[in-house]
């Protein structure tokens, strides 16, 4: 089992590098980027780019979810030699959820939101977009939605990796105060970022 749970995780790692990395490409690279190009430009760069990073960016998203779905099956609900059922790592010492459990299941929250936003929101309005389904005036509400909930994801990605990680790397223990505080301190660098990112191009 010990081998079965560290191939989830590597999937997981693995493929939520891939999704979220393509998240921040898409925030912080390819936003600023879209501004400064014109109409000819998008027509040459979007078709040829767009179909291939839309595609790693939801399947990416969809073997995190799935992997860290299974991952917290095999972590919290199986016991060695006992088998399937809620172990010590999910209970806490007084009987609720332990700190640890706490932890991730906000980070998964916060994962899940990230991957409705992926498969029911961005991906159909950028299909639309993509196949010109929906093209001139009507075009504009449906990009500015998928910017939208793109950019609430990327502001979700950081505590939801503070949920991930914090309790069984860092030992944190949990309240709502220290997830306040982790989700204000993650927008901020998010926030950041995104203010990096405006400027970037001009100083290579």
């Amino acid at each position: 089992m010990n081998k079965l749970e560290f191939l989830f995780r590597w999937t997981h790692v693995f493929a939520g590098i891939i999704w979220v990395g393509h998240l921040y490409f898409f925030n912080f690279v390819n936003v600023p980027l879209q501004g400064l190009l014109d109409d000819a430009g998008k027509k040459a760069v979007n078709p040829k780019l767009m179909p291939r990073a839309l595609w790693w960016f939801r399947w990416g998203a969809m073997a995190t979810f799935l992997s860290g779905l299974i991952l917290f099956g095999l972590i919290f609900f199986h016991t060695p030699d006992i088998g399937f059922g809620a172990n010590m790592l999910l209970r806490g010492i007084e009987g609720g959820l332990s700190d640890r459990a706490r932890w991730i299941m906000w980070g998964m929250t916060f994962g899940s939101i990230m991957w409705f936003n992926v498969w029911f929101i961005i991906w159909p309005a950028q299909k639309k977009l993509l196949s010109g389904q929906v093209t001139g005036d009507a075009a504009a509400p449906v990009r500015a939605r998928a910017a939208l909930v793109s950019r609430i994801n990327t502001y979700l990605s950081a505590p939801m990796l503070v949920g991930m990680l914090g309790a069984s790397h860092a030992n944190m223990a949990f309240s709502y105060g220290a997830l306040l505080i982790a989700a204000l301190l993650g927008f901020a660098m998010i926030k950041a970022a995104y203010v990096h990112s405006t400027f970037v191009g001009q100083s290579v």
